[in-house]
């Protein structure tokens, strides 16, 4: 496997292998062994979807030494980490809502991991086989209720505030890979996932020791500096190495 996706065609929710785009339909469990279609299906009347349905959504914070600075935070001893709420995902070309006139509402760029097997007190040296793939994706935050609570939860969750996708890469080393956020084709995130204060493997481990992980959940390993406003009319666009891009717009 490599990139896969998920889409609907009428009534018909669906899996597909993506080959220079072209969609090959997978037969059997997307998480277990299966096949594709040997002929692509036609494109006409086919909608992308979020690549999964997780049962969880967490997001990890100040996993990015910049981001730390930027923020005028201490870098964390363990990762940080919270849930958020699975109705706030958004496909690709999905509209981000803005909720409240007048607050301050940033974008974060982050590379997200796919849970492909269920997982329990998983080692680092062994979190890659429990892993299916990567995939991009935001962290959309209203900063003003942020600044104003403790938790987090509200002010990560709304509705559409965390776009994902287009699809899952299977086959691909997550350690060294640049990250970028465009606004409005503006340059506004920059940096490489070796900047992670704890890698992939090393998050997987760790929340697998406090949380049991499922097929489809998905892990946000958190954004570097260059975190900035949004507002409506903006087209967003996140570009990580390896993956197709991750592209929504504001309202």
């Amino acid at each position: 496997m490599a990139a896969i996706g998920r889409f609907q065609k009428g009534d018909e929710v669906f899996y597909a292998k993506v080959v220079d785009g072209e969609l090959f339909k997978l037969k059997g469990d997307v998480f277990g062994s299966p096949t594709f279609a040997k002929k692509p299906i036609p494109m006409k009347g086919v909608k992308t979807l979020v690549p999964v349905v997780p049962s969880k959504i967490i997001a990890v914070g100040l996993n990015y030494a910049d981001h730390a600075g930027e923020s005028g935070m201490d870098i964390p001893k363990e990762p940080l980490f919270w849930l958020k709420a699975p109705s706030s995902l958004l496909p690709d070309g999905g509209k981000i809502e803005i909720p409240f006139a007048g607050h301050r509402v940033d974008y974060e760029a982050e590379l997200v991991i796919v849970i492909g097997r269920r997982m329990r007190n998983v080692t680092a040296a062994a979190a890659a086989r429990y892993i299916f793939g990567y995939t991009a994706g935001q962290d959309i935050t209203d900063r003003t209720i942020q600044k104003s609570e403790l938790q987090w939860a509200r002010c990560k969750s709304f509705d559409t505030f965390t776009p994902l996708g287009p699809y899952v890469e299977t086959k691909i080393n997550p350690h060294e890979l640049t990250i970028q956020l465009f606004q409005n084709g503006q340059l506004r995130q920059n940096s490489n996932t070796r900047q992670l204060i704890f890698n992939c493997f090393e998050l997987v481990s760790f929340i697998s020791t406090n949380i049991t992980l499922l097929p489809g959940d998905v892990i946000f390993t958190g954004t570097s500096s260059g975190i900035g406003p949004i507002e409506s009319g903006d087209r967003l666009e996140v570009r990580i190495q390896g993956l197709t891009p991750l592209i929504n717009t504001v309202k």
